[in-house]
């Protein structure tokens, strides 16, 4: 593994380091250069517009996969009613019925997962157990088009701010980190405000973060 720089000020600043640091020291790997096992603190997730002139992040495309995940329905439909269109790769990754697994918002309303850890951290500040699972191994029979990237979403509150970590499979630098830092991030300012807190750090762990080769 080639040591990573662990600690952010903001998303852009993560994806600035990340982009050089996967271009010098990636790794080839199934069509992507990659690094293994890349952890880092974001400090200030409020900051989840990435910056970067190259990159070109849609904020409007990124508010609208935010309401689609808000809405818990996972038809690809109704993102392009929300957002005009629907982006080709969620066409690829949708079943036959149009529904993907990635929508994870659809995710954490499951078995009122979200509701249950606000709850959690209602009824104990102090507790562990805050955490919503999205990739189930249990379930890998159903996931032949659309495997989610995500395994789980972890709340704490230390010094009365919650803080959050986003465990990932696997992460492209390029749209994936982009668009779920986002996600993950105003998830993670909605679940304070519900609590009546601040937000403090958001760590972001990938088993497998890559680029690409045609964003080489």
């Amino acid at each position: 593994m080639t040591n990573t720089r662990n600690k952010f000020n903001n998303a852009t600043e993560a994806f600035d380091y990340l982009l050089d640091k996967i271009r010098l020291d990636g790794v080839d790997f199934n069509g992507t250069k990659a690094l293994f096992n890349v952890g880092f603190y974001m400090e200030d997730p409020s900051q989840k517009i990435i910056k970067n002139k190259e990159r070109k992040f849609s904020e409007k495309y990124a508010e609208s996969e935010w309401l689609w995940y808000l809405s818990g329905d996972r038809s690809v439909e109704r993102l392009g009613a929300i957002h005009g269109r629907i982006p080709p790769i969620w066409l690829r990754m949708a079943d036959e019925d149009g529904n993907v697994n990635s929508n994870y918002g659809w995710q954490w309303k499951r078995n009122n997962q979200l509701y249950k850890v606000i709850a959690m951290l209602e009824n104990n500040p102090n507790t562990r157990q805050a955490t919503i699972s999205i990739y189930d191994g249990k379930e890998i029979d159903n996931y032949s088009k659309d495997t989610p990237c995500t395994y789980a979403v972890q709340f704490t509150i230390l010094d009365n701010k919650l803080c959050m970590s986003v465990l990932m499979r696997s992460n492209d630098l390029w749209y994936g980190f982009c668009n779920d830092q986002y996600q993950f991030a105003t998830l993670q300012q909605m679940v304070a405000d519900s609590l009546s807190i601040e937000t403090g750090w958001y760590y972001h762990y990938a088993h497998n973060m890559h680029l690409y080769n045609d964003k080489l």
